[in-house]
Formats: structure tokens, C-alpha cells, sequence
């Protein structure tokens, strides 16, 4: 039987625009008068099944329906963002939206009011779970009801949800003593149960990033995490069929072995059918009755969609038959008739349904054929090539001649909008109008005017009814971005950079020993816990965990590291030589910066109209960061003095556009412009992307590398002295000493990750009056060190772009099978792949095995060490699509944009650093489709631990916007280098970095105080000692309160780092949130850290307290006001006594713990106010 499906149709809808879709759906829901009769036959009562081609079609129509109809019911069910036949499951939050839309049509099947259900072809066609698992899934509770522990967490298991030590994302659960926090499928926030024995005592929804409560509630319902259920009777289906289908082979298979223990498999869902008896129902079967609106360009959707089936699977068969015997993880795959439904029977489920055809072709009116009579916008934008007056003078030709219409103009933000208003009113376009709701727009339409609004249509159509225009109609093609709600990584990152055990620390008092974990120590019968440190001689040192603050990670990744010896001289000399050198370094920081705010620079402004005109080219809708980027950078070029700002932001979230409008700013004010980049390659990408922007504006662009040839660089040269060429792109060329600029405004370094220091020293003396624009995706430790101590300005886009999937990250063993499954399924979708090595070398070893492995790929191999002009043809050839992977070293790293690259395999990726890692994986998806990263290591290799961590981080951090957060933590890990550049030091490795880095701090605020030489000392000397305080209070937290070491040791540094009262209270407030009622032990560590807060206000240096009172001592034997001091003594008839050396012993019975630390506080806040 055909699957064509067409001749089936009982009413079509002609002449609809691919973007008019949504326009055609709520027009048929209303019964508008010109299409009154196809709508006849729907009923209001029945729910409405609309089939789009795909899933940006989907997308885009949910979007625009839901700004039409803002009343309406509408569900969407997205296909899986995998291929046929996947080694991988779907993402979690993709399985969360179908099982809440599933869940919602099985248990709200009976509602009265019209759901309207948006779906692509490739999920109508693909089998679903059994109704009934939604039905037995379900879970309500509420507060006051009962909740059995232990059959939660059976049933959590069971429906595919996974205990974590931290919830994250979707499909994730926690337990924590009486608390249990859960993400449920299709909530936007995460839920915390608190139990009181098997009563719900509150539940709240709280924050993923701060893991913070922010609304109670009374009343929840949630379903399964997944399209599988791993319950008895799902496993003993699976092992049954997959038994029948396979036969004894398969017994051995890791897929079948995992089920069969009940434990969940990477892509199980791929196996669908085998978990459930009956025959798996379609979206169909979930919508009985409903009528169906079937999308334009479905029926092509449906064949291309069959045959992608076919070939995977097709391709699953002839990998059977290749592999060797050895192989445990080979993949068999379900028949495609259990897992989809084929073409015959979608026709027939079709026929037996009311349904409309839309069609965009136009044809004649009949009985069953309405003509909705859009066509797509004409396309102003085109008509830039002759004059950008010529663009709004159409324009405004068209909104006369539609005068009868609704004329609506769509715009992608409210900033656009405001621009769009601007720029027309300046072109003589009047009746304008912004409206917040189609209502509103509707209403404004009425009265004559052109109503302008915000939705994110990609192209405008006119139509009997309406004439709509798109910003990117009027000013050219732009990517469908959108601002996303903001994400922090810097919490999670913290988490991991929590101390690991074997790690070398610095204690500020005794130097480098090495982390040997939490001891807990009983002592007169008080618990406590402490950190164990190992020094030379196996000497060993116990840290009371209230007093963490005075440990920090050593940071060097060398095994090699000599220990401190306890109770030796050599620390104290070592710290003494590094403060000196310290002192020296931020003296040359504070004078550079302070030279650059006392020099003059030109003040540039952008011109608005023209800026405005400039701005509406860029493809996107700036983000909120970038917009707060842009409007730093335009400040800070204003102000007359010389700008040195880091701008640091993820690939692709558009560090470029603040730069391009920086340099357009500069260069219509009459000042030059350099674009200084690493690679060859980079500078041409951007030279092609300044070129594009710019054409038809009054500014000249030209590349300076080594691809011009010697006469065209002379001329640029030549242009660059006389001024008449405003801006250069270039690489390390533009820093040769025969380049002479006429008057050079703007300095713009892109990536300059990958500088060398002689390069940058160069770009200094380039002109110490010149803006200076860095961007980054990770800036090197230096800089950002500089940024964070305040001599350079930084502005950080973190916010990802709404279309921009997270790259799904693995960190696997090299393995031919998936690296070859990886690579195919690349290339089925139409995209590309890059195989990064770390040398040379491997590339030569590699690239006859991938040959073999994969031999009808076609692959480019490309490596710095190739001739330039040979390098730069196979990288054009690449991003042409001439090849399928490119073999390369990181040279790929450095900015080059290739959108169709959705893939990566990183070989040996435990010889990369973290900000390389993350550098090279935001290379990839940077279209709409899912990105996949392998990070392969070798099979019998152990990691070291610091690469075993980097390759964690990268893989817990399967979200955007998180460049900022590594590059801190790097810092952490590899230390800041010498700031200055060229000059090098080893001080740091002296040590450590955490420690240089406060010293470094420390001395630079100093410094910017004012303070003189004499009493930097002195301040250097009163700021150089820690508080000891001995309670002999039970101070710990327990395993039994925060069960993870990892959490337990993070905790223990936060707390160890508070520095008000606030914070203090804050931290109990989130303890009490997190982990349940805070333990007196716990109280006790709060309160010892406030007591310290206290004592180094007050000078005081240590305490020590037991059952007969409190001894305390000052630091340097010293008090602020001694008189004070022995008045109060002299008032406390003896109770206070003055040893003689020089200490203070209270006298109290203190037998009580929980009155000690009290007293303990009322004398240190009491010293404190004596102080004063």
C-alpha cells in the first residue's frame, strides 16, 4: 500500500506558508468566516491531534499558538533527540515532557475542555509505553499524609528515577536522613519531601542551583521518570522476549545482563517493546476520536523518517555479522515493526480520523479544498544590495497597499521591538503601534495602526486576513535565539573542588603536608572531627574542621612535591621570600592600571541611527548578558579613558557581536581598529563575518596573515600608516615592528588563551593609551586572576542561547564499536565530526586505524604543522562538506565556527587541561541539534587524579554558561602563572596557589588603600595569623546528617569561609532547608565559627576552654585599649586573672556544653567592645 497518504483527505487546507501553520490552526479552532465550512465537521468538544514535520516546525508553532490562544490547552510530544537504534538514551528533559503530556492524556481523559496536541512525524510514529503504566505510576501525596520510606524509594528505583547525592536535573532523587528531594518528570523545579517517621510533616519546591526552598505546597502528583518501567514483571518480560528474539547469543549481552539485575542501561528505551506484553500503543490509541490537522511537508517528513529507519537498522544488521566474537556489548536490534509504526498503517490511522490536509500549494475552492490564501513575505532585506533607504520605502509601499489587513510586524525581543519602532520612525513609517497580546494587536490593527509584537516568527506570510512582517523579512536571516533563565555552575563546581583525599593542602602556619581525610577524634568523651594531615617524616597533624579556613589546595599537579617538616624554620622563610616578591608584583600592577586611568584616550560614541541600523543586522537576539557586555563596553569607551575589559563568555554566546559593535563604534568616530587572533583560519572567519556586517557602511575591513600575499600586505600596511584602511583583522603578523598605525583606537584580542607571553608583552607596548577588548571563552588563569583583583574590568556572558543544546558528554575506554556507531549516526543526520588528538603523532598512528575502521567516511587530516596555504584548503574544504571527519590537533580549538559539526571524539582526553577540554567541546553544537562528545581513554590506562577530575567536571557539567565557573576552578587547579607576562616565578609553587593568590589579593587592596611601606608591614604582620579556639565541645557533622564524605568536606570549607553573622545565619537556614533540623553538634560548629568571627575583630589569638573556664590570649600579647581592659578586669572582683604570660584566665564553672560556648561569646563580644 502506498504511503502516500494524501488521497485519503477529506478537507485540505490550500495555500498555507510553512509559518503561517499556528495562523491556520487557531483560525480553524475560531471557524473564521472564510474557512467555516472545513471546520464543520471538527467538533469543539473533541481534541485536536496536530502533526508537524518536524520538530522545529513543533517548536515554532507551540510558541506562536500559545501567543495566539494564551487560554488554550495546549500539550506538546516531542520524538526523541536520538537516532534509530541509539547507543544512548534520550535527554532527560525530553522524556520528561512526553511522560508529562502522556500522563495528562490517560489521566485527564475524561476533561470536557479541547486539548490541542502538537507532535512531529517522528513521534506519532513511534510506539509508546502501555496507558496503563501511567495509571499505576502515578503518586499523589500531600501534607499530613502517609508516606512509607521505603516503598518511596522502591517506586522512585522502579520508575526510572536515580538516587544522586544532589539533584540536578530531571529524573534525579536524593535522600537525606527524614528528607527526600526528587525532580519529577515535567516540573519546573525540583520537589523536598520532610518526613516525620512515616508522616509528610512540608513539602517545598526548591532551587537546582542554590538547592534553596522557595515555595511550600500541600498537594503533589508526579509519574514515572521513564518510558521504562524496571519493575518484576518489566525485567521478566524483557529477559523473555529478548530471549525469543535473540535466542542463547544474546544471554551474554551487557544490555541483557544490567536488565536482569534490575539496574538501568545507557539507551535501554531503544528496547521499548521487549519490557511490556501487549503490542505497544501510538500516539493514535492515546487520542481516540480526536480530530487531526496534518502540518505542510508531512507526507516527505514520513518517507524520510521510513527510510533513516530502515537504514539504521539495516546498518545494525551488517555490524552483527562484522564483529568479532569477543565483543560483549554487541548491539541486536528490535524489528522496526514492534518499535514503529510504518507508512500503510499511519495512512489508515489517518483515513479513520476528520482530519485537514494543509497544503502549500494553492488550489482552486471546492467542497472539500479551502484556499487560506498565504503565501511567504517578500524579503526586503534583499533589497539592502541596492540601497538601505529602498528596504523601509517598499516596505511602507506594502503596508499602504494591505491597509484592509491585520499588519503586524514580529519581533524576537523587547529590544528588537524598541529598535524596530526607532529605526521606522526614522524611515518616515508611521501608525505604529506596540502591543504586549494578540488581543492588544488585534485591537490596534483595528483602528488603522501597525501593531508591533513580540514573537519569535521566523518569516512573515500575507494572507486574505492578515500581512505580517518579520524582523528578519525587514532585516535579513537571523538564528531563532532567545534569553535563557540563567545558570550557575559555580555551586556544582565547588562541590567537586572539594578536597580530595591524597591531595596536597597548605597550612597557612606549618606549609605543604598532604589530605588524608576526616578523622574523628573522641577525646574526654567529645567527638570531633578533624582533618588529617601527613607532613615529612610521616609526622601527622590534626585540624579541628571549625578551623578549615586556615587549609588550602596546594594546586600543583606534580607528584613530585617536597612535604614541610612540623616545627621547621624552612616554611616561614619560603612564605617571607614569596610576600616580597609578592609586594613587587602588585606595586607593578597597581602602577600599570593606575597609568592607564591617568592617561587620556579618545571618547567614542556610537552615532544612533546608524549604530542602530548597524545592530539589526546581527542574526540573533542578544541575550541579557550580552546586551549588559555591550553596554559595558560602550561605557567604558565613553569615559576618556583607556578601556581594558575581559569579556568572558561560552562559544557561541556572542563575545564577536559586543566586539563587532565596539569596533563599528570606534571606526565611525575616526579611529582604527585592530582584531589581533591566534590562527590563520580564525582571522579569516571573522574578516568574512566583519566583511558581511559591514558592507554597505562607510569603514573599510582588511586581513593582515600569512594567506595575503606579500604586495597586498604591503598595501595594508601602507593603508594602516595613512589611515585610510579603520579595521584590520590579523593574526601575530599585525604585531611585526614595521606595522605602523595612524591613529589607533581599539585593541580587540580574541582567544587570547593562546598567546604567548612575548606576543602579549608586544601588544602592550603597542600604545598604552588604546582601548584594549579581550575575549575569551576561558580566559587563562593570568587573566582572570588580573580581572578578579580588580585591574582589569570584566563583564561575563553565561547566559546559552535558548536553541543551543548542551553538548551530551562521555567519558568511555576506547572503543572501535561506539567510536564507529558515534561517527554513522553523524553522519545519517547530515552533519560532521572531529577526532581531536593531542599530537602529531597520534594523528599519524589514528588515522590508518579510523580508515579501516570506518572506510567509506571521507577524512581530512589537518595539524599546525602543515604548510599554511595547505592547512587553510583543507579546513575550507572541510567546512564545505567535501569531508566527513577531520582528524586534527586542537588547532580546531581556536574559534573557528562549523556549525554542521555535531560530534566529537577526543582521544586521549586525559592529556588535555580543563579549560582545553571544555574549549574544544563547545566547538560542537552550535546548530539546533544535539551535540555528543566522547572523551576516550586508553583501555588499561589509570588516570591520574587530577585528570580523572577534569574529565568528571566536564561530564557533570552537561549544561551551558559554565566557561566562567571552569576557568575559576582552573585556577584553582593550575595556578595564575606570574600576572606580570614574561617575568616568571616560582614562588607559587613555594607555596601553592591558593595561598599566593590571597597574598597577592591582600597586597594589592593594600596598595589601592594607600597604605605606606611601613604600615603595609605592620598590616602585613597583624593580618598574618589564624584564631585557635579549643572548646572541648563535640563539634562535627554527623554522617547520620550529611551522609556523602564529599558534601560533608564542601560544608565543612563554606563554613569554615563565613565571615558575618548573616552568613552564619544564612548557612543554618539552608542547613535546616537541605539536610532536616541542625544537630547540637552542628550548632556547636556554627557557633565556634562566630565566636572566631568575634576574637579576630578583637585581636584575640586563641582560646581555650574546659569545665573550670576560659583561657584567652591576644595576639603579640598585645590589646587595642588597655585601659578599658583593666577596668573591666579590676570590676570583676577576681574572676578574671592576668597570668603571667600575659594571658586571661576566666574563671567559670563551664561543666555544661551547651552554656560554655554562650559564656564564651559573651566574653569575646565583650573584648570586642573594649576594643573599640
Amino acid at each position: 500500500m502506498s504511503n502516500d497518504f494524501e488521497k485519503y483527505n477529506k478537507k485540505t487546507l490550500a495555500g498555507v506558508a510553512k509559518d503561517a501553520e499556528a495562523f491556520a490552526i487557531r483560525d480553524l479552532l475560531a471557524e473564521t468566516t472564510r474557512i467555516r465550512f472545513l471546520s464543520m465537521g471538527l467538533s469543539t468538544n473533541r481534541n485536536i491531534l496536530c502533526i508537524l514535520s518536524d520538530g522545529i516546525s513543533l517548536n515554532q508553532v507551540y510558541e506562536t499558538l500559545s501567543f495566539l490562544q494564551p487560554e488554550a490547552d495546549i500539550l506538546t510530544l516531542p520524538a526523541w533527540d536520538t537516532v534509530p537504534y541509539d547507543r544512548v538514551s534520550p535527554n532527560a528533559a525530553i522524556l520528561s515532557k512526553r511522560i508529562e503530556t502522556l500522563a495528562k492524556l490517560v489521566l485527564d481523559a475524561g476533561a470536557k475542555k479541547q486539548c490541542i496536541v502538537l507532535t512531529s512525524i517522528g513521534a506519532v510514529i513511534q510506539r509508546l509505553p502501555p496507558k496503563k503504566i501511567f495509571l499505576n505510576t502515578r503518586k499523589n501525596i500531600q501534607v499530613g499524609g502517609k508516606l512509607n520510606f521505603d516503598e518511596f524509594l522502591h517506586y522512585a528505583a522502579v520508575n526510572g528515577y536515580t538516587r544522586v547525592e544532589q539533584v540536578m536535573e530531571s529524573g534525579e532523587y536524593a535522600v537525606r536522613g527524614d528528607i527526600i528531594d526528587i525532580f519529577p518528570s515535567g516540573a519546573e523545579q525540583p520537589l523536598r519531601i520532610d518526613l516525620f517517621d512515616d508522616e509528610i510533616e512540608r513539602l517545598r519546591l526548591f532551587e537546582v542551583e542554590t538547592q534553596r526552598s522557595t515555595e511550600d505546597l500541600k498537594f503533589y502528583s508526579f509519574d514515572s521518570a521513564n518510558e521504562v518501567v524496571l519493575d518484576k514483571n518489566t525485567i521478566k518480560t524483557f529477559r523473555s522476549k529478548y530471549r525469543e528474539a535473540f535466542g542463547a547469543e544474546g544471554l551474554k549481552d551487557e544490555l541483557y545482563e544490567s536488565i536482569s539485575e534490575g539496574k538501568k542501561y545507557l539507551g535501554m528505551e531503544n528496547w521499548l517493546p521487549f519490557f511490556y506484553d501487549d503490542s505497544l500503543p501510538t500516539l493514535f490509541d492515546y487520542l481516540p476520536g480526536a480530530d487531526i490537522f496534518l502540518g505542510v511537508d508531512a507526507n516527505n517528513a514520513l518517507k524520510a523518517k521510513e527510510e533513516t529507519i530502515a537504514d539504521h537498522y539495516e546498518a545494525r544488521l551488517e555490524a552483527l555479522k562484522i564483529r568479532e566474537v569477543s565483543d560483549i556489548d554487541k548491539y541486536r536490534p528490535v524489528p522496526p515493526e514492534l518499535l514503529f509504526l510504518d507508512a500503510q498503517n499511519f495512512a489508515a490511522q489517518i483515513h479513520s480520523r476528520r482530519y485537514v490536509l494543509f497544503s502549500k500549494r494553492s488550489m482552486p475552492e471546492s467542497n472539500d479544498v479551502a484556499d487560506y490564501g498565504a503565501t511567504p513575505q517578500k524579503i526586503f532585506a534583499s533589497l539592502k544590495n541596492i540601497n538601505n533607504l529602498t528596504v523601509y520605502e517598499d516596505l511602507a509601499q506594502e503596508f499602504g497597499r494591505n491597509k484592509d489587513k491585520k499588519r503586524i510586524i514580529c519581533c524576537y525581543s523587547d529590544g528588537s521591538l524598541d529598535r524596530m519602532k526607532n529605526i521606522l520612525t526614522e524611515n518616515k513609517i508611521k501608525n505604529l503601534a506596540i502591543a504586549e497580546t494578540w488581543a492588544q494587536a488585534e485591537k490596534e490593527t483595528a483602528k488603522g495602526k501597525i501593531a508591533l509584537i513580540r514573537l519569535e516568527l521566523q518569516h512573515g506570510f500575507t494572507s486574505h486576513n492578515y500581512f505580517i512582517v518579520t524582523e528578519q523579512d525587514i532585516w535579513g536571516e537571523r538564528k531563532n535565539i532567545r534569553a535563557h533563565k540563567k545558570v550557575s555552575a559555580e555551586n556544582l563546581i565547588a562541590d567537586i573542588s572539594s578536597l580530595n583525599i591524597g591531595e596536597y593542602v597548605v597550612h597557612i602556619e606549618h606549609g605543604i603536608g598532604r589530605f588524608e581525610g576526616l578523622e574523628n577524634i573522641v577525646t574526654d568523651g567529645v567527638a570531633h572531627d578533624c582533618l588529617k594531615l601527613i607532613y615529612a617524616n610521616n609526622d601527622k597533624l590534626y585540624v579541628p574542621v571549625e578551623n578549615i579556613d586556615v587549609i588550602s589546595r596546594y594546586g600543583a599537579e606534580d607528584s613530585n612535591v617536597a612535604l614541610d617538616t612540623l616545627g621547621g624554620s624552612a616554611w616561614e622563610a619560603k612564605k617571607s621570600r614569596v610576600k616580597e616578591k609578592i609586594k613587587d608584583i602588585a606595586e607593578k600592577l597597581i602602577k600599570i592600571a593606575a597609568q592607564r586611568r591617568m592617561k587620556k584616550a579618545e571618547i567614542f560614541v556610537p552615532e544612533r541611527g546608524l549604530y542602530d541600523e548597524f545592530c539589526s543586522r546581527f542574526l540573533y537576539t542578544e541575550t541579557d548578558d550580552q546586551l549588559n557586555a555591550v553596554k559595558d563596553v560602550i561605557h567604558d569607551l565613553s569615559l576618556g579613558m583607556p578601556m581594558d575589559r575581559l569579556i568572558c563568555g561560552d562559544v557561541g554566546f556572542g563575545k564577536t557581536e559586543v566586539a563587532l559593535r565596539a569596533a563599528f563604534t570606534v571606526a565611525t568616530g575616526g579611529a582604527q581598529v585592530a582584531l589581533i587572533v591566534p590562527t590563520t583560519l580564525l582571522a579569516r572567519q571573522h574578516y568574512l563575518n566583519f566583511k558581511k556586517r559591514l558592507s554597505g557602511f562607510p569603514v573599510k575591513v582588511k586581513m593582515l596573515s600569512r594567506l595575503v600575499t606579500s604586495k597586498e600586505a604591503r598595501e595594508i600596511k601602507q593603508e594602516l600608516k595613512d589611515g585610510s584602511l579603520e579595521i584590520v583583522i590579523g593574526t601575530h603578523a599585525l604585531l611585526a615592528k614595521d606595522i605602523e598605525f595612524c591613529n589607533l583606537g581599539l585593541l580587540i584580542v580574541d582567544e587570547e588563551q593562546h598567546f604567548g607571553v612575548a606576543h602579549k608583552e608586544r601588544l602592550k607596548q603597542l600604545k598604552s593609551d588604546v582601548h584594549i577588548l579581550t575575549l575569551s571563552a576561558t580566559p587563562i588563569p593570568r587573566t582572570l586572576q588580573l580581572s578578579l583583583t580588580g585591574v582589569k574590568q570584566l563583564s561575563i556572558i553565561a547566559t546559552p542561547p535558548v536553541d543551543r543544546l548542551a553538548a551530551r558528554t562521555f567519558v568511555m575506554p576506547f572503543d572501535k564499536v561506539m567510536i564507529r556507531e558515534a561517527i554513522y549516526r553523524e553522519k545519517y543526520r547530515g552533519g560532521q565530526i572531529f577526532f581531536v588528538c593531542p599530537r602529531v603523532s597520534d594523528i599519524l598512528q589514528i588515522e590508518p586505524k579510523l580508515r579501516e575502521l570506518v572506510p567509506d567516511i571521507k577524512i581530512a587530516v589537518a595539524h599546525g604543522q602543515m604548510p599554511p596555504s595547505h592547512l587553510e584548503d583543507v579546513m575550507c574544504d572541510f567546512a564545505d562538506g567535501k569531508a566527513d571527519i577531520l582528524l586534527a590537533t586542537t588547532i580546531i580549538e581556536s574559534g573557528i565556527d562549523m556549525p554542521n559539526v555535531n560530534t566529537m571524539i577526543i582521544y586521549r582526553a586525559d592529556m588535555f587541561g580543563l579549560a582545553q577540554l571544555y574549549q574544544l567541546r563547545g566547538r560542537i553544537g552550535r546548530s539546533k541539534l544535539r551535540g555528543y562528545c566522547y572523551f576516550t581513554i586508553p583501555n588499561q590506562k589509570t588516570l591520574t587524579p587530577i585528570a580523572e577530575k577534569r574529565l568528571n567536571i566536564l561530564q557533570a557539567l552537561n549544561q551551558l554558561g559554565a566557561g566562567f565557573s571552569l576557568a575559576n576552578h582552573d585556577l584553582d587547579i593550575r595556578g595564575a602563572g606570574n600576572i606580570l607576562g614574561i617575568e616568571q616565578s616560582g614562588h607559587i609553587k613555594d607555596v601553592g596557589i591558593a595561598l599566593y593568590h590571597h597574598l597577592l589579593e591582600e597586597e594589592i587592596n593594600r596598595l589601592k588603600a594607600g597604605e605606606s611601606d611601613k604600615n603595609s608591614q605592620t598590616a602585613a604582620a597583624d593580618t598574618d595569623w589564624t584564631v585557635q579556639i579549643l572548646t572541648g565541645v563535640p563539634i562535627i557533622i554527623p554522617e547520620k546528617y550529611v551522609a556523602d564524605l564529599g558534601v560533608r568536606l564542601g560544608l565543612y570549607k563554606r563554613i569554615g569561609g563565613l565571615k558575618t553573622v548573616e552568613e552564619i545565619n544564612d548557612m543554618r537556614e539552608e542547613l535546616i532547608d537541605r539536610f532536616g533540623p541542625v544537630p547540637e553538634e552542628v550548632e556547636n560548629l556554627l557557633k565556634t565559627v562566630e565566636i572566631k568571627q568575634i576574637c579576630a575583630m578583637s585581636g584575640i589569638e586563641r582560646i581555650e576552654a574546659g569545665a573550670r573556664g576560659i583561657l584567652i590570649a591576644f595576639h603579640n600579647n598585645t590589646f587595642k585599649n588597655v585601659d578599658k581592659l583593666m577596668n573591666f578586669i579590676n570590676r570583676q572582683g577576681g574572676a578574671i586573672k592576668v597570668r603571667p604570660d600575659q594571658r586571661l584566665f576566666i574563671e567559670r564553672d563551664l561543666s555544661v556544653y551547651k552554656t560554655r560556648l554562650d559564656t564564651i561569646r559573651k566574653y569575646a563580644a565583650k573584648l570586642y567592645e573594649l576594643s573599640l
